[in-house]
């Protein structure tokens, strides 16, 4: 069951009370009967995989930090030179055949 917290709108003071989701929100406070009103609380969440920063998911022992001093790599290029060779070298044996 989850744990919701109030706060009283009157005396000030907040409480929690563990209720069903079912359960209708409390109306009155429990110390002096005023109305009270339901607290918002942040969810934690945590980013596993690739694509996040390190510090969001700490592996082992601890992940730690590179230089920052990388160099661009262009995959695209040397992949569309060797394909580029590769039907040069395709075509120039089925000329010679």
């Amino acid at each position: 069951m989850p744990l919701y917290e109030y706060e009283c709108e009157t005396c000030g003071i907040r409480f929690e009370r563990k209720q069903s989701m079912a359960d209708a929100p409390l109306r009155t406070c429990p110390e002096c009967s005023g109305p009270v009103h339901r607290i918002i609380q942040p969810v934690g969440i945590v980013f596993k995989g690739s694509g996040f920063y390190c510090t969001d998911h700490r592996t082992g022992s601890g992940a730690t930090l590179t230089s920052g001093k990388s160099e661009p790599t262009d995959k695209s290029t040397s992949t569309d030179k060797s394909e580029t060779a590769a039907k040069s070298a395709r075509k120039e044996t089925a000329a010679s055949d």
